[in-house]
């Protein structure tokens, strides 16, 4: 699995590529919480070319969301691949998170003020 950050001076963009399992899980965990410790807690997980994700990538995705949520931090995910739509669909996590159709309109919701967030 491949990790990409792209720092703005209000989110982190994390290209996630490959398979989200339980190596990638580990790897895709440790980066947030080193993120957080710089102070880093806004964060968007661009899915787009995840090709595989099972129960620990999931698992990883929701331990990810809480650790920001703790810091007082918003995690969104974006673009997710049709394969990890369905996933979430199913599991019924497309609930639980932020999910956007494009990295673009997920940035969007960071630029705005925090009252006028949905």
């Amino acid at each position: 699995m491949e990790l990409r950050v792209e720092t703005t001076e209000v989110v982190d963009v994390i290209h996630v590529a490959g398979r989200l399992d339980l190596v990638g899980a580990n790897s895709l965990k440790d980066l947030v919480r080193r993120r957080l410790q710089d102070n880093q807690i806004h964060m968007i997980l661009n899915l787009k070319k995840v090709d595989f994700i099972n129960s620990s990538g999931l698992g990883a995705l929701v331990s990810v969301l809480k650790d920001v949520r703790l810091a007082g931090g918003r995690l969104a995910l974006s673009e997710l691949a049709s394969y990890v739509k369905e996933i979430f669909a199913i599991t019924q996590l497309s609930n639980v998170f932020e999910i956007y159709d494009s990295e673009n309109q997920a940035r969007e919701t960071f630029d705005k003020p925090v009252a006028a967030r949905v």
